[in-house]
Order: C-alpha cells, then sequence, then structure tokens
C-alpha cells in the first residue's frame, strides 16, 4: 500500500534529520523527490509547497524581522538594558522578557542573535559567567515565539493548516492566551531557579579582550627562521606552561597522529593544537611559532591597528555551513583569515582547511578593522565582539513600526490574509529604505524555506495515503480508557520529543495530520489538538539540535549536550503541567 512507503521514507527522513549529517532542507527535497519518483505524489504538485501561504509569510516575516533590527529599534533596547545594573537575577529576568517579547514579533532566532552580543557584553562587563546568560534567553526565544502567528514557523503552518480543515485560519493573537501563560511560567522559573542548575563557564572580565571560547583547534608553522627548528618534541613541551594540547603533526602534506618525543621539528612542519585564545597566545609567545591560518594582508601588516582579530558564530542560514575552508577560498572570496575554530558538541580531528563548518561553530577569524564586522555578517555569521550601535538608523524606527502595525491591523481586521499583509509590509520596508534592497534576499532564511516547501507535500501524502488514520486510530484505542487531558499530554510530548532531534516545521508537518485524525476519530474540535501541537513544536528545550536558538549558544556559552537537559527537563514538564490545562480552558473540546 502507499501508506506503507510513505512511512519508509518518513521513517528515513527523520533518521537522517537526527543524524544531522545532511542540511535538513536537503534532507526534504530527497523526501520529496522520492515520493514523486513512487508516483505518491503527482508531479504536478511537487513544487506546489513552494507556493503554500505559511511559506510565503514565514519568508515576509523574517524580512520584516531584518527590518526591524536595522531601525535601530532593538539597538535601542540593547543599549538601555546595558545600563540594568550587576544583579544577575534582574540581568536574566529583563535579557529573557526583552527576547521573548521580540520574538513574538519577529524569528526568534534573529532576536536571539541581535541579543546575544548584549548579553555577552553584560556578562563580561559584570563578571558573570556568560553561561548563566545565554541559555535562558535561548529558551527565552522559544517560549516568545510561542505566543503569536508570526513568532515561529510551526505557528503560521499548523494555522493554513486550520484553514484547510475548517476554513478559516488561526488570527495573528490565537496563540496568545496558551502562549503568553507559558511565556509566563517559564521565564519565572528560568529566572528564579533555572539559570542554578547550569554550568558555571568562567567569563574575561576585560571589556577590551574577545569572548574567551574554549577548545580552540588551530594550526601553528614552524617558519625558516623559527628559534624552535631543530629541537625535539620532548624540548618544545619545556618552552611554555600554557595550557594547550598537541593534536598532531603535518609534515610533506601528511598527518601524524602519534609524535615521538624525540621527534625533530623541520622547516615547514604544521603543529595542531587545542587550547583556549588565551593559552593559544601564550603559546605563541614562548614558542615563537606563528598562526598558520593564512597569509598576511600585507607584509606592514604585524602590529598595524587595521587589522583585527574578532570571533563569530555561524548561523544557521550561513552559506559556510557544509562547506570547508579551502571549498570556500575565505581569504580571497571575503578578505579574512581563518586562524581557528571551536566546536562544543564534539572534537575536531581534522585539518584546519578541511573542517566541514556546522551551525554553531566559532570562527576566529582576522580581517581588517573597518570591514571586518560587515564581512561575518556577509558571511552568514554572528560576530560575539561588542558590536558598534547603529545610531544613525533610529529615525526610521517611527517608520518601520508604523508599516509593521499597520500589517497587524489589516490581518486582525481581516481585510487581508496574513501573507499577503505581511508580505506587503516587508516591500514597503523596502521601499522606504528601512531595510537596504542588497539585504532584502540575504534577511531570508532559505533552508527554512526550502525545508517547508518540500516538507508540505510529504505532510499532505501522509494524509491523503491513509498514514495519518492509521496512527491515529492506534492511538485512539486508548482513547476511551484515558481522559481528554491525558490524551493531550500524551500528543505533546510525543511532539516535543520529536521536536528535540529534528527541525520544528519538520515536526509540525508530521504530527499536524496525525492531531486532526484523532480529533475527527473522537469527535472533537480540531483546535486543541492542533494548538497542542503547536506548543509542542516550539518546545525544544532538550538538546541543542532541536532548535537554531539553543545550537547558537552552543559554543559562546560554553555548554555540553547535556547541560540543555539540566536546565530544559524541568522546563518541559511545566510546559506539559501548564499548556494542557490552558489549551483546554482557551479551546474547549
Amino acid at each position: 500500500m502507499a501508506y506503507i512507503h510513505v512511512f519508509i521514507v518518513l521513517f528515513l527522513t527523520l533518521v537522517l534529520f537526527a543524524w544531522g549529517r545532511f542540511r535538513h532542507d536537503f534532507v526534504a527535497l530527497i523526501a520529496l523527490f522520492t515520493l514523486v519518483v513512487l508516483g505518491i505524489i503527482p508531479s504536478s504538485n511537487a513544487f506546489t509547497g513552494f507556493s503554500h501561504p505559511a511559506v510565503i509569510t514565514v519568508a515576509a516575516v523574517l524580512v520584516i524581522g531584518k527590518a526591524l533590527e536595522y531601525s535601530g529599534l532593538i539597538d535601542l533596547l540593547g543599549k538601555w538594558i546595558s545600563g540594568i545594573g550587576d544583579n544577575l537575577t534582574l540581568q536574566i529576568f529583563t535579557l529573557s522578557l526583552l527576547v521573548a517579547a521580540a520574538s513574538a514579533f519577529m524569528n526568534n532566532v534573529g532576536a536571539l542573535a541581535i541579543l546575544m552580543p548584549v548579553a555577552i557584553h553584560i556578562a563580561r562587563k559584570s563578571g558573570n559567567p556568560p553561561s548563566y546568560l545565554l541559555m535562558p534567553i535561548a529558551f527565552a526565544s522559544l517560549l516568545g515565539g510561542m505566543t503569536t502567528l508570526i513568532g515561529t514557523p510551526p505557528n503560521i503552518i499548523i494555522a493554513t493548516l486550520r484553514a484547510n480543515e475548517a476554513g478559516e485560519p488561526f488570527g495573528m493573537f490565537s496563540f496568545a492566551p496558551v502562549g503568553i501563560g507559558l511565556t509566563i511560567a517559564g521565564i519565572l522559573f528560568i529566572t528564579l531557579i533555572g539559570w542554578r542548575l547550569l554550568p558555571k563557564r568562567t567569563a574575561k572580565k576585560s571589556e577590551e579582550g574577545l569572548f574567551k571560547i574554549e577548545d580552540y583547534i588551530t594550526e601553528i608553522k614552524v617558519n625558516k627562521n623559527s628559534k624552535i627548528k631543530g629541537i625535539t618534541f620532548a624540548e618544545l613541551s619545556m618552552l611554555s606552561k600554557a595550557d594547550v594540547q598537541i593534536l598532531g603533526l603535518v609534515r610533506h602534506n601528511k598527518r601524524i597522529h602519534i609524535i615521538d618525543e624525540n621527534e625533530e621539528l623541520l622547516e615547514n612542519d604544521i603543529i595542531i593544537i587545542e587550547g583556549d585564545t588565551e593559552s593559544i597566545k601564550t603559546y605563541l609567545d614562548d614558542t615563537g611559532l606563528e598562526l598558520a591560518g593564512g597569509k598576511k594582508f600585507r607584509k606592514d601588516a604585524v602590529g598595524s591597528k587595521e587589522i583585527t582579530i574578532n570571533e563569530a558564530i555561524v548561523m544557521a542560514d550561513s552559506p559556510l555551513i557544509g562547506q570547508t575552508t579551502s571549498g570556500l577560498r575565505l581569504r580571497s572570496r571575503y578578505g579574512v583569515n581563518l586562524l581557528a575554530v571551536s566546536r562544543k558538541q564534539e572534537k575536531i580531528h581534522r585539518r584546519l582547511d578541511h573542517i566541514v563548518f556546522r551551525t554553531g561553530d566559532v570562527l576566529l577569524l582576522q580581517g581588517r578593522a573597518q570591514m571586518i564586522d560587515d564581512t561575518i555578517v556577509s558571511m552568514g555569521c554572528l560576530p560575539l565582539a561588542r558590536r558598534g550601535l547603529r545610531i544613525g538608523f533610529e529615525k526610521k524606527i517611527a517608520l518601520s513600526m508604523a508599516l509593521f502595525i499597520s500589517s497587524i491591523v489589516l490581518v486582525v481586521s481581516d481585510i487581508l490574509p496574513v501573507h499577503i499583509s505581511f508580505s506587503i509590509a516587508a516591500i514597503g520596508m523596502i521601499l522606504t529604505g528601512v531595510l537596504p534592497v542588497k539585504n532584502l534576499y540575504t534577511s531570508i532564511d532559505w533552508p527554512v524555506i526550502v525545508l517547508l516547501g518540500a516538507m508540505l507535500p510529504v505532510g499532505e501524502a501522509l494524509e491523503t495515503t491513509g498514514g495519518a488514520t492509521l496512527i491515529a486510530n492506534q492511538i485512539l484505542h486508548t482513547a476511551d480508557i484515558i481522559p481528554i487531558w491525558a490524551l493531550l499530554s500524551l500528543l505533546l510530548t510525543v511532539t516535543m520529543l520529536l521536536s528535540s532531534v529534528i527541525n520544528n516545521a519538520a515536526t509540525v508537518v508530521i504530527m499536524a495530520p496525525i492531531g486532526i485524525e484523532i480529533a475527527l476519530g473522537v469527535n472533537f474540535s480540531i483546535d486543541p489538538f492542533l494548538m497542542t501541537i503547536a506548543v509542542g513544536a516550539s518546545a525544544a528545550f532538550l538538546t541543542p539540535i532541536g532548535h537554531q536558538s539553543n545550537t547558537l549558544v552552543m559554543g559562546p556559552g560554553g555548554y555540553r549536550f547535556g547541560d540543555y537537559f539540566r536546565m530544559g527537563l524541568p522546563i518541559t514538564l511545566i510546559v506539559i503541567a501548564v499548556a494542557v490545562p490552558l489549551i483546554l480552558y482557551f479551546w474547549p473540546v
């Protein structure tokens, strides 16, 4: 039967999503084309997902979110929040509340990306560990996204699926009664208890220094005039007490993993070392070695104030993802040298120029001071050093807010559907100069757009082949013996677990048809079931891979995989305890 093929394809898709070896959008395309080849999805419908209102709305919201950032609104709030003092509890509460509020009206990953450097600056200024601030604001961005239609892609998808079934989509603030309750409960837990469950990672107090990242992998080279040429590795270890670890040696383009202590260092040898930025700098000073990260910009550039080193984190939509330094030609294309890479999820054993970039990697880059921040942004990365606030854009705050609020009014008043209203607002942001036209397409998270466009027909195939009905019937066997709150709790738990290992938009596409079939099977309204799935898809608190916000703070916060479970499990239980009663109260069956 056709649904068996759909189940097999979906199972393999979930495995590839969870594995993380391939990009989610690429995996989604494979699933789509497989079902087209099998004849389950008609070839004429293969690309209908890309014209779906949900996809158009997500793209428009991303453009509007970037325009609000360029307007100076968020920077103005960032300036205000930088002066809240050194009280850690107040810092966590204020930052979490601001991130949650911003996430309600713009992409939650974008809201986090804007305020993360502010949080790092506050932590550095007050001497508090950044690990106490970054995961709380990442979780707050997930909570804030639950409160409005445009806060997160799952809500947009759920709204359009409701329109297909009930003839009318969820409104702009239909999610607010449940979302606001969850946000309040979540932020109170994060502020009062949650951050205390997190590990303490020491932050640099120096305002001048770069934010300290542990476990950088970098390469240093023995040059012609190096004072250590000819000495053994045993003698080299005596030259410096810096806390670095030698991982390997590259000689004549061949990697040597196990090095004999009596091996002599030769000219052009490349030594691969691991350590934090401060330890690496001390080691270079002690040994006279130099970074092998690339050619100098000019012969007279050594020590020049025009050349600077900056740290940046790879964002989810970066063109670097899946590529290597050698393949991208960073030096010729972007005008920067890659000096080192930090990745908290695993040890990196490859040569620096063979490392495949992933979301959340922290890069140590060298470039010209006057353009390195712009270069980092063009690479799809987020500068971790303190950024200059765009004061010159503040005069467009009123204009951007007028356009944005007008689009919301048009949606709430049922004058225009959400995908039309927000598309007009996005174009208005461009025409009025709030967002430079050159940033129109770069502000859109294209992997998410492709993922949605590909997965929507796959989700429809699950429904049209009877696969969703089959799964729903298995669940319905228990519906007669358990109350409705337990049924919704089960659906919420399954959705949250799935969202912890795969993309939240893909989770909704898979789970929504099942939820609808369950509701129809017990002759209940579909609304509480769809709302449950929307909440579960956004509540990806258990792992760093469940949501882009979690991944982004992993490197800068120095978190390990298990750290997310420490604060994520209690907040997941809180979501279940709070969400189900609120859903049943505001969306009765």
